[in-house]
């Protein structure tokens, strides 16, 4: 019978031991349970794409000991290892061109190898111990959902796969987080190959010290931005810094001039050149819609205003006072692409606006994990 131990400090020596020995655990993550054996033993990881029933090419990631040693694994670039140290330790799986240096079963069938860099002790303290990769693979067998809990791991297992399992590490019933999120760095732009509770987002602050910056800024944007998805971008700063001036900039890459603040009827709509097409197969023209919630107070007031039936495909929503949107937040970030915008005074001139882009690009993939039925080609990056 497989020896399941609690999860206390002295549980990682004998996890240490079972490893070394080509062993397979199952541990607890800082999303599901996981099957941990060494990345680098050939035993080990034969037994483990032994019990998972996997395919060639079909790609299992790997928890790394530190930021730093990412590395040695794979190759990463300034770039993007610059976005990485704004989301990691956390929820996340980068997929990156491998430097082969691990068992090469547990690559992708082009060549990349999935890195995890959890935010949760238990795995930090284990694999900085081991001082080597291990595997990160979740503990469910192929087309079954990931467990929280062993008992649930366990009714899904035949007596024999049971049998498999040399040591498992019970810390309870884990918070039903999903798996991590997946993104792929082994190309030109910025993948996420499954969506996890973990969102990246890329980054950039620019200064202005005048309304032409500002809304020079506002139109940049948009440059490498297509509009297969409705998008939102929320607008924050204090009065007088440059809101409305950065929509103007936003519009005008649509050759809109006509810009008014809209902050006493709430907000107007504007057309745009036809950019998706009808379900007749016809082009329709689009909506800009620049909100202002300034003097929105109540709850009730948004179930009045309807922004979420401006959820279409290739319409742009601005929204002034964006911190004031709570109640619709969920909505909006469900079935937009969203852009944040914020706008600091520095003084009488200067602003400082930072602009965070939600990455967000689902294609089909050989990666562990299921995928939403919905593609979305938009690979969000601010170029």
């Amino acid at each position: 019978m497989t020896r399941k131990i609690a999860l206390q400090p002295s549980t990682i020596q004998e996890v240490i031991t079972v490893l070394k020995a080509g062993g397979l655990v199952v541990f607890p993550s800082d999303t599901v349970y996981g099957l941990l054996v060494d990345a680098k033993n050939k035993a080990g990881v034969s037994k483990l794409l032994t019990f998972k029933d996997r395919p060639p090419g079909k790609a299992v990631s790997v928890f790394i000991p530190s930021f730093e040693s990412i590395s040695t694994y794979a190759t990463l670039s300034k770039k993007n290892s610059q976005t990485l140290k704004q989301v990691l330790p956390g929820a996340f799986t980068i997929a990156l061109p491998s430097k082969h240096v691990l068992d090469t079963r547990l690559e992708s069938e082009k060549g990349t190898l999935g890195i995890r860099l959890p935010n949760y002790p238990p795995v930090q303290e284990l694999v900085s111990q081991y001082g080597s990769p291990i595997t990160a693979t979740s503990a469910n067998m192929a087309g079954r959902s990931p467990n929280h809990s062993i008992d649930s791991l366990l009714n899904q297992l035949s007596n024999v796969k049971k049998d498999m399992i040399d040591l498992i590490v019970d810390a309870g019933k884990l918070p039903r987080n999903k798996p991590s999120t997946v993104i792929d760095l082994s190309g030109d732009t910025i993948q996420t190959i499954r969506q996890g509770d973990a969102q990246l987002s890329s980054s950039e602050t620019f200064s202005s010290i005048s309304p032409e910056e500002t809304q020079q800024i506002g139109k940049n944007i948009l440059s490498s931005i297509t509009l297969e998805k409705p998008l939102v971008i929320i607008l924050t700063g204090d009065l007088g810094a440059g809101k409305t001036e950065m929509t103007r900039g936003i519009a005008s890459h649509f050759n809109i001039t006509n810009i008014i603040s809209p902050t006493y009827v709430v907000y107007y709509e504007y057309e745009i050149s036809p950019l998706v097409p009808s379900q007749k197969g016809k082009l329709d023209s689009n909506q800009f819609i620049h909100v202002d919630l300034y003097n929105i107070q109540e709850e009730d007031e948004f179930k009045e205003l309807n922004l979420q039936s401006y959820l279409i495909p290739g319409n742009v929503m601005v929204i002034e006072w964006g911190e004031k949107v709570g109640p619709l937040y969920d909505q909006l970030k469900k079935y937009a692409q969203m852009i944040y915008v914020n706008i600091e005074h520095v003084n009488e001139k200067k602003r400082e606006i930072e602009i965070r882009i939600q990455i967000y690009h689902v294609i089909p993939t050989n990666v562990e994990g299921s995928l939403d039925s919905a593609r979305d080609d938009n690979a969000w990056i601010l170029r």
